[in-house]
């Protein structure tokens, strides 16, 4: 994307932010991408919150939430999940692990993108306001990571 048009669709962005009552986009509208950076928001408070009562220590609570919101973690409890998604769910898991974006360093390509699939199905669910099958979903991840984490921590 070219500077000049980056600028124009970020004012256009801010525009919308200023208008009162600007209409909410249909969900299966809004771009993958977008559905992960919302579950991102989600699946870090939810790991917050469920670590909060397990140390006084910020840094602790910090480096093991950090590692738990990876996209390697998140690859591991998606592949786990993947089989009992309804077919509406699954629709959106394929747009999330389809979308085109940059893979960071820390984490394979087949990581990133079952990571980004992850995310979309959450920024999804709270979007569409399923909040029983979000917390179901969310509740069997933290217990995939978790496990995860105890097992190749012994390594």
């Amino acid at each position: 994307m070219k500077f000049e048009q980056y600028k124009m669709l970020k004012e256009h962005a801010l525009a919308a932010c200023a208008a009162a009552g600007a209409p909410f986009p249909a969900t299966k509208e809004i771009n993958p991408i977008l559905l992960a950076y919302i579950g991102d928001v989600v699946f870090s408070m939810y790991v917050r919150l469920r670590l909060l009562p397990t140390s006084k220590h910020v840094r602790i609570v910090h480096d093991i939430g950090s590692k738990m919101v990876s996209a390697v973690c998140q690859c591991q409890a998606m592949q786990q999940l993947e089989a009992g998604l309804s077919e509406e769910e699954s629709v959106i898991f394929r747009r999330g692990r389809n979308a085109k974006s940059m893979v960071p360093k820390s984490a394979s390509v087949h990581e990133y993108r079952m990571a980004t699939a992850f995310e979309a199905l959450l920024g999804w669910l709270f979007l569409e306001e399923r909040e029983e099958r979000l917390q179901e979903v969310m509740d069997l991840s933290f217990d995939i990571i978790s496990k995860y984490m105890q097992e190749n921590h012994k390594k």
